[in-house]
């Protein structure tokens, strides 16, 4: 079988053609498609075992659909309708297209299309769509150099290449460009390659780079008439020998080379079919597949609705289905591929089209293993493209952690099934799925360092990764925990890991430069009565601070926008149930306790120095608490075990009064303070709150 085996007939499927094409190019693909072609064939010598039944198989939906066809193929006067092959007595190709067309539901169900979702379906693999105007490809040079060097490591391990040229507003559809090309029709892409003249071409032509590509029209006929095409006159700088070596031939045959800077400027998009590497046995990357099922099903229970629609819906977009996935090395690339079901077999009841669809990924607490109820410090770190094609795909390096990826249709209210595959580097337990801040103390660790944070909750815990041998860690984190007790504290621990050294001979040290900065605890509330405006959370005296105040949005909340950092004072901004404590580092601070608290507006000045503070009507009494903060400095002569730096203990006690601490951390003399930068937010939910989720 080869890609001249390919014609497109009458029906407008010239991407399904595009497809087969490329898929004939790969042997054990095809063979994959076609299993047992030499037993299925005609077999002269032993006409009894013809059976006039055929076998394909096709990757539909996450598992391998085998779809079975007799020999009957339409004809019109002695002549096949349909795709066809060069070859009068070979009918692979139709055959194969009337088994793809019972798939989809007939053969009307294939005229239109994308050469992607056949590629996935004769694969398994996931498909990226790129829009070459929109990236600037014909006219960036560096941007074009990054997708022919990712184009060609594709097609060298195995992937699809297929590429059109979309129509613009009132031209009609297949009409030809001055250069020969098709608008609005699919050609497949059968060879990248790299030349440079003078060196593998024989000739001496200044080394000139060549940047190549050939496609292939499924029509078996109009080429592309531009330079490089088959009679131009560059074609005389290469020898007879190298050409024949690239397969040139000066045939009508609907196969031609054009440069890439060419190809960039003349075509508008292009679909790639990955076949992402999974085998522990490859010498190329091999990726950790994870794969879910899943749906969006509309129901009017907002509890139970799944249909949510995109991030611009901000009430319901939480109700979509939430996977969870960990990244476990400092810095990963992840693949995302989400499929929606195939909806050509209801294409006759008018309802054939693809749906919009993309997905969001949120960065999340290091130990969530719930679903997302609200936003508050949850980042938004990658968004995909929205598109109504079957499929959409998005590549991005993440850093280490644990996220939320949301999948969501772009309007709400759609229901429709969708399968989900994502690949790392390592494996990610993807699996289907209110508020206590601290701030990284202020320290100077020694070089040779390996500190972690050691987060605890009544019987649960969580320790962060260790960052080896550094002066100047980073911990940011978000944890969240699940407390039945209002009275347990959380304990936050800053701990040297197990046999770190430091100077001559393997020598354990002590670490006598480092010294702790002074810390202090903040709480600062700003929920208010509904219809009401959220006042400042600080006043004038932190000018920094007071100077830039975050707008209020419309429905109330402050999100990302209610951060505030100052030489003196930082908080966060809490909105909803949960309690918050900010551990703040800084030379000169302060501390400011608030009491947590819901409703109503009175405004009371703290007698800090620093800011003014503002809380509302006091909760039931069993809700009632004072947080109080408490920070000490442990240090540890065993080498056995991980040395404790510093802890911060943060505890709930009802009944107390407000309480004002100035605390500090004095490590040993010498040492020289300095800030960590990095957030570590700690979310603990009550027995009563839970309800409410």
């Amino acid at each position: 079988m080869s890609s001249h085996d390919f014609h497109q007939g009458k029906l407008g499927n010239c991407w399904f053609v595009a497809a087969c094409s490329c898929l004939a190019l790969r042997k054990s693909l095809w063979q994959q498609v076609i299993p047992d072609c030499k037993e299925q064939e005609w077999d002269p010598k032993n006409p009894r075992k013809y059976a006039g039944i055929f076998r394909f198989r096709f990757w539909r939906f996450g598992e391998w659909t085998e779809v079975v066809v007799d020999d009957l193929l339409p004809t019109e006067n002695g002549e096949l309708i349909y795709c066809h092959s060069n070859v009068r007595n070979e009918f692979w190709s139709a055959l194969l297209e009337k088994a793809y067309a019972k798939l989809a539901g007939s053969y009307q169900a294939l005229d239109g299309g994308c050469a992607a979702e056949a590629l996935v379906d004769f694969t398994g693999a996931v498909a990226e769509s790129i829009n070459l105007e929109e990236g600037k490809y014909g006219e960036v040079i560096s941007e074009q150099m990054k997708l022919f060097e990712d184009l060609m490591k594709v097609h060298k391990r195995g992937g699809f290449i297929s590429c059109s040229i979309s129509e613009s507003p009132g031209q009609p559809s297949e009409a030809e460009t001055g250069m020969g090309l098709i608008v609005g029709h699919a050609y497949s892409v059968t060879a990248i390659r790299k030349l440079r003249l003078g060196e593998s071409l024989l000739f001496s032509f200044k080394a000139e780079k060549l940047f190549m590509i050939r496609l292939r029209n499924p029509w078996g006929k109009k080429e592309w008439h531009g330079a490089w095409s088959d009679s131009s006159e560059e074609w005389k700088k290469v020898s007879d020998s190298e050409r024949k070596n690239l397969g040139l031939t000066v045939e009508n045959d609907g196969e031609f080379w054009m440069t890439f800077e060419d190809w960039c400027k003349n075509f508008t998009d292009v679909d790639i079919c990955r076949t992402v590497n999974t085998s522990c046995f490859s010498l190329h990357k091999t990726w950790e597949k994870e794969m879910m099922y899943g749906a969006w099903a509309k129901h009017p229970e907002p509890l139970l609705n799944r249909s949510g629609g995109c991030f611009d819906n901000r009430e319901t977009f939480l109700q979509n289905p939430q996977y969870l996935f960990d990244v476990k090395k400092a810095q990963d690339k992840v693949l995302v591929s989400l499929q929606q079901e195939d909806r050509r077999r209801y294409k006759k009841e008018g309802k054939g089209d693809n749906i919009t669809i993309g997905f969001e990924i949120l960065k999340v607490e290091d130990n969530r293993r719930y679903r997302l109820h609200k936003l508050t410090v949850q980042e938004r770190v990658a968004t995909s493209p929205y598109s109504n094609t079957r499929s959409v795909f998005l590549r991005r390096s993440l850093q280490q952690g644990r996220y939320v990826l949301v999948p969501t249709t772009f309007i709400p209210g759609v229901p429709t099934k969708f399968i989900l595959r994502l690949y790392t580097d390592v494996p990610s337990k993807l699996s289907s799925a209110a508020i206590l801040c601290a701030q990284s103390c202020a320290a100077d660790c020694v070089p040779g360092a390996d500190p972690y944070v050691l987060i605890k909750c009544e019987k649960q815990s969580w320790r962060s990764p260790v960052q080896h041998n550094t002066t100047s860690p980073v911990f940011n984190t978000q944890v969240i925990f699940y407390r039945k007790d209002i009275d347990s504290p959380v304990t936050i621990q800053v701990r040297q890991a197990q046999g770190s050294c430091s100077g001559q001979g393997g020598q354990h040290s002590s670490s006598p430069g480092l010294r702790w900065a002074s810390c202090s605890f903040v709480c600062l509330i700003s929920r208010r009565e509904e219809g009401e405006p959220l006042l400042p959370l600080l006043g004038s005296a932190c000018s920094s601070a007071a100077a830039s105040p975050p707008q209020t949005p419309a429905d109330g909340t402050l999100g990302s926008q209610g951060i505030f950092h100052s030489k003196e004072l930082a908080g966060e901004i809490e909105f909803g149930i949960e309690m918050m404590i900010s551990l703040v580092c800084g030379p000169g601070s302060k501390t400011l306790a608030l009491r947590r608290c819901r409703g109503g507006h009175r405004q009371e000045e703290q007698q800090t120095g620093y800011c003014r503070g503002y809380r509302g009507c006091p909760l039931p009494a069993e809700r009632d608490s004072t947080l109080v903060s408490s920070l000490r400095q442990v240090w540890s002569s065993s080498l056995l075990r991980d040395r404790l730096l510093g802890q911060a203990v943060l505890a709930a006690r009802p009944g107390q009064p407000r309480q004002q601490r100035r605390l500090r951390l004095r490590g040993r003399p010498g040492g020289a303070a300095a800030e960590v930068p990095g957030h570590i937010s700690v979310t603990v939910l009550c027995s009563d709150d839970l309800a409410e989720l």
